[in-house]
């Protein structure tokens, strides 16, 4: 097949890029800078997030995807143009992309998915379902007649799949992630504390002493916002244990959702699960005591996968590799008028 083969795990929160033959290439925060007036393009990615909460009205910061899907068409295009030319550059021939999307995406998000990276240069472009994906980088071997669950926690959905025999079996998609651990926080501070802070604050709070599961030695951490009342600002100190109970309600959804894939899963998947335990990908995982916690709601034993971050988009490099895998699920390099149904 002519053309560069580009894997692409488009998330809410950052974009990911794997080209074939050079590995993971690009890892950018899903994130664009431009005139509010003209619309002219300023800044993509690690520059346009450091934006975010400082720029002025003549600037908008925009995150055109939302909870896993495109949510503003010209922005992500625009993104998504400058990422595969800065990648690809001048080739004559146009590259072939594979994009990866949550597995509750409906057949008219899948066709946008397809019009906006077929539009932004690609050659030929495929879907691939983010589980599916993510237990492929995970090491997992998909092909085995054996159930495995994923439970891939992105930026702003959880994907959660059955997997036996190359296809994902159960899948269910819940709008709980990271995104909404950081407004969770942001809220909890401007309650309790009297304090308003910025998105990228409470990104760091999440990841520097957030947790799923109550530390045994407590941390603290001192941040810096604006007092709700003056409007000063201010300095104040926020503990591990206070991020927990800003979360816990959205945990509690969370593993409500893994409970509720569980219960309609058939019985032979299950014993097989109860044997493999769950493996846990994406950012999400990456929270302190999120496998203990998994592991206690649902009595069964739970991992995180090694490298939990690049797990999706290096699936997608191996797909790349072994075209197969994605022909074997009909997913191979369909058109957008292929993808058709009554869930539009």
């Amino acid at each position: 097949m002519f053309g560069l083969g580009v894997g692409i795990d488009l998330g809410t929160s950052s974009v990911m890029i794997y080209v074939e033959g050079k590995g993971i290439v690009l890892a950018e925060p899903s994130v664009i800078a431009c005139e509010t007036r003209g619309g002219e393009m300023l800044a993509v990615g690690e520059p346009a997030y450091r934006m975010i909460g400082r720029n002025p009205e003549s600037i908008s910061v925009i995150r055109p995807l939302k909870d896993g899907v495109v949510s503003d068409f010209p922005m992500t295009e625009k993104m998504l143009q400058h990422y595969i030319q800065k990648i690809c550059g001048n080739r004559i021939f146009k590259p072939h992309v594979i994009v990866c999307m949550p597995s509750s995406v409906t057949n008219l998000e899948k066709r946008t998915i397809l019009d906006v990276v077929t539009a932004s240069g690609a050659g030929m472009a495929c879907l691939i379902e983010e589980p599916l994906a993510a237990a492929i980088g995970a090491g997992i071997d998909i092909h085995h007649p054996y159930g495995t669950m994923i439970v891939d926690m992105g930026g702003g959905t959880t994907d959660i799949a059955v997997i036996t025999m190359g296809s994902i079996a159960i899948s269910g998609s819940v709008r709980i992630a990271g995104n909404e651990f950081d407004e969770a926080i942001l809220r909890y501070v401007k309650t309790y504390k009297n304090v308003v802070i910025g998105e990228r604050t409470a990104e760091e709070i999440k990841k520097q002493i957030g947790c799923a599961y109550v530390r045994e030695e407590e941390v603290a951490m001192i941040a810096k916002g604006k007092n709700y009342i003056t409007g000063m600002p201010e300095s104040f100190e926020i503990t591990s244990t206070e991020v927990y109970e800003a979360i816990s309600d959205l945990l509690d959804d969370l593993f409500e959702a893994v409970r509720g894939i569980l219960e309609v899963t058939p019985p032979e998947l299950v014993g097989d699960i109860a044997t493999e335990g769950i493996v846990l990908t994406g950012g999400g995982a990456l929270l302190y005591g999120m496998d203990r916690m998994m592991q206690k709601r649902t009595g069964i034993r739970a991992r995180v996968a090694d490298d939990p971050l690049h797990c999706v988009v290096k699936g997608t490099g191996v797909a790349l590799k072994d075209m197969n895998v994605l022909a074997d699920n009909g997913y191979i390099f369909k058109s957008r008028e292929e993808i058709v149904g009554t869930q539009d």
